[in-house]
């Protein structure tokens, strides 16, 4: 970590976490492709209202994730073999009482809840496609919960190209299912639904029998199955911080969703101005926002190649290899954000109608018609968006967890909320578009200065250590 290329490190670790984090993404693909063609754009404005309310959902076994994930990973490194297992039984007990508890809240509120974050303007068709996914879904939220839990503790106890290949497992049955499901055996959105929930289930098996294995370094314990208050709570407050961050992109996706529903197709540069234009808006949306997941989710895997060399150097005060090692994470993620900007410029009509079947008239050419207009706007300021992401991890990895969590707050809370609520009032669907790049690029400043700020104490502490270093030769 102190001497090897970073380039090579960084790669090394960067390759299996892009992939996980990629594999993940195309989960939501998957589904949509599938579902937009073998059921029709109806059901892709169904799964865009779904997307916020899974994404909470996930969130809390994302949380017992990431928390016990660390927990174990500084376990390990202190030698305590058993207090990382018994992190792994609390993870499990966790995941099940809240799996459960979020099943349970979700099939019983379910038309509430729909009704909640369609703000009340999707038509009954769009609901009807949202109430039968959510269904299937919900039903497998356990599993869910202790498959995404579970594959983050495989990577921190060890085994990180495992934990890769039990999510590309998921992913490749989810390829072959959901096919069948819709067209084969004709059961349309419901069919993507179970397809998505038996992948994951077949995944949750192999990550059981990894810990269930005498194999495996860290394994379940009987004497670990039982809740310690101690290791609950931490697990939970380091995990909060992923928590709060999925929760507030729920909420952001949610206002997205509403604005298009109120105004979509009332603003003089909306392309679609029909009657229903707001679940055409809101599916065109769903389309977009897949697209973009795709590229942030491999600039975050580039991300978690960089914590282990930058928070290694950093704690060894090796600014100079902190430095370097964030100018080409930066410059990395840029160039992917880059791929992403040019192929939504240049070719958003193409990405749309893999979607949704071209051929077809009526509202599925509407739909690529004002995803292709969306997806050149939102995308305006995402070469820059990809700094402002690796800024953002990297006040996490260097242990300065709340300027990351401002940096990441800043975009969704601070800019985007507001603009949401004021400009498509005025400009319709066309002013959830331009909300973005005018919120992307304010929190793109609030990053440079922050950023900029750390750089500059980072050249102080390290001017302090080489004059109290020429101090004490001179002595």
């Amino acid at each position: 970590m102190g001497t090897d290329s970073i380039g090579k490190l960084l790669m090394r670790y960067a390759i299996p976490a892009i992939i996980a984090m990629a594999s993940s993404s195309l989960y939501h693909i998957i589904d949509s492709i599938f579902v937009g063609h073998g059921v029709g754009g109806a059901a892709i404005a169904g799964m865009a209202i779904t997307m916020p309310i899974m994404n909470i959902a996930s969130a809390f076994g994302t949380m017992v994730g990431i928390g016990a994930a660390a927990r174990i990973s500084i376990r390990l490194g202190e030698g305590n073999k058993i207090a990382a297992e018994k992190t792994l039984g609390n993870a499990v007990l966790l995941n099940i009482v809240l799996g459960v508890g979020v099943m349970v809240v979700m099939l019983v509120f379910l038309d509430e809840i729909l009704l909640l974050f369609s703000g009340g303007q999707a038509t009954e068709q769009t609901i009807s496609y949202a109430r039968d996914f959510m269904q299937i879904i919900m039903a497998g939220n356990v599993v869910t919960h202790l498959y995404l839990s579970l594959n983050e503790q495989i990577r921190a106890s060890g085994y990180p190209q495992k934990a890769m290949m039990i999510m590309l497992t998921a992913v490749f049955l989810n390829l072959i299912l959901n096919p069948l499901f819709i067209f084969k055996f004709g059961w349309g959105i419901r069919g993507s639904a179970a397809a998505t929930v038996i992948a994951q289930s077949v995944s949750c098996v192999i990550t059981l029998h990894h810990f269930c294995s005498k194999n495996s370094f860290i394994r379940f314990k009987r004497s670990s199955f039982r809740f310690d208050r101690k290791i609950i709570f931490a697990i939970v407050s380091i995990g909060m911080a992923p928590f709060l961050l999925n929760l507030c992109a729920s909420m952001v996706a949610a206002f997205v969703n509403h604005a298009l529903l109120l105004y979509g197709g009332t603003g003089a540069d909306d392309v679609v101005r029909t009657a229903g234009a707001g679940d055409i808006y809101v599916g065109a949306y769903g389309i977009m926002n897949r697209v973009v997941l795709l590229f942030i989710m491999v600039i975050q895997g580039l991300n978690q190649g960089m914590q282990p060399i930058v928070g290694y150097n950093y704690g060894a005060r090796n600014f100079d290899r902190v430095r370097k090692t964030l100018k080409l994470t930066i410059f990395c993620g840029m160039g992917i954000a880059t791929v992403g900007f040019l192929l939504g410029q240049f070719a958003p009509a193409a990405i749309a109608s893999l979607f949704v079947d071209s051929s077809k008239s009526g509202d599925e050419q509407l739909m690529i018609a004002a995803a292709t207009q969306g997806l050149r706007i939102i995308i305006t300021m995402f070469p820059l968006v990809g700094f402002q992401i690796v800024a953002g991890n990297f006040f996490q990895y260097i242990g300065k967890a709340p300027f990351a969590i401002f940096i990441s707050l800043t975009r969704q809370m601070l800019f985007l909320l507001p603009l949401l609520w004021i400009i498509p009032h005025y400009l319709g669907a066309y002013g959830v578009w331009i909300s973005m790049p005018i919120a992307d690029s304010a929190s793109i400043v609030v990053a440079a200065v922050f950023l900029t700020y750390q750089l500059r104490q980072m050249r102080r502490e390290e001017n302090m250590s080489m004059n109290s270093g020429l101090k004490g030769k001179r002595r």
